[in-house]
């Protein structure tokens, strides 16, 4: 796993806090101190599960006694129905007290790998690769963001810092895509890549012009994108964007485009169905 550790221990601090508040209520008063169980977590659907460690690491925080675990599915592994993720063993309070926690993550980033791993899949045979955007939850995007790779997609700028990208609200505010556009590159590092936003081919061109690195083609039908790739002719990396779903993927893939970024991705995904029980 290659998330920072000091963010998800910061992460799962706090949703233990929002969760527990002073005490769990149920548990504490009906759960001696001293029991032990054991808990399986078993997949009840089929895809890609992600967010292994993050769960187990939830009932190492939490522990309030002996706490071991095994994984028996790592992450960007394909699951089905019955298939057994982890068995973690110790404080029964702490098997308890993390559940609720832990399923929540696996939960949403297992939904998150799968739906990406399911667009992966539909593109094939293109050239398209498959990305995320900015569209995620308050906090969360780290998680998010990896949980993309490990269902086979790429991470589209982590945040602002990352590249300069100019969307029609810049534009208009910048007095146009070429006085944008170079007041940006008169500032910015040799190592910083533009991408512009455009909205039909008249601005495609414009973006050429200017020199930028990427080009967004914003809610574009297929057609006009397929004419954006024979005008671009490799020039820049042309990206998708913009209400497209799976229905629609492999027509726009199908256009030759480089990238198609998909906010459904992270800011509207199905949690995959995980269960824990305790092993009777």
């Amino acid at each position: 796993m290659i998330l920072n550790p000091i963010y998800i221990d910061n992460l799962i601090k706090q949703a233990l806090l929002e969760d527990i508040n002073y005490l769990d209520t149920t548990t504490d008063y009906l759960i001696p101190e001293q029991q032990k169980d054991t808990a399986v977590f078993m997949a009840k659907a089929e895809g890609i599960v992600c967010g292994v460690e993050v769960a187990m690491r939830v009932f190492e925080l939490i522990n309030t006694g002996e706490f071991e675990y095994k994984i028996l599915k790592n992450d960007g592994d394909r699951v089905v129905f019955g298939d057994i993720i982890a068995e973690v063993s110790g404080s029964t309070r702490t098997l308890l007290k993390g559940e609720r926690t832990a399923l929540n993550l696996i939960q949403h980033m297992s939904g998150i790998a799968t739906a990406t791993a399911e667009a992966v899949k539909i593109v094939e045979g293109t050239r398209a690769s498959i990305a995320d955007t900015r569209k995620t939850l308050p906090g969360l995007r780290p998680l998010q963001k990896y949980a993309v790779t490990v269902g086979g997609g790429k991470n589209h700028r982590y945040n602002l810092s990352d590249a300069a990208m100019l969307k029609d609200n810049h534009i208009d505010a910048g007095g146009g895509i070429e006085n944008a556009v170079k007041k940006l590159k008169s500032r910015l590092g040799h190592m910083v890549k533009v991408e512009l936003e455009v909205r039909n081919l008249d601005e495609l061109e414009q973006a050429l012009k200017a020199g930028v690195d990427v080009i967004m083609l914003d809610n574009m039908d297929n057609e006009t994108m397929k004419r954006a790739v024979e005008i671009t002719n490799g020039a820049a990396l042309l990206e998708a964007s913009g209400g497209i779903t799976s229905e629609t993927l492999a027509e726009v893939a199908r256009t030759g485009v480089d990238i198609i970024s998909v906010g459904a991705l992270t800011h509207s995904v199905k949690a995959f169905d995980i269960s824990m029980k305790i092993k009777k």
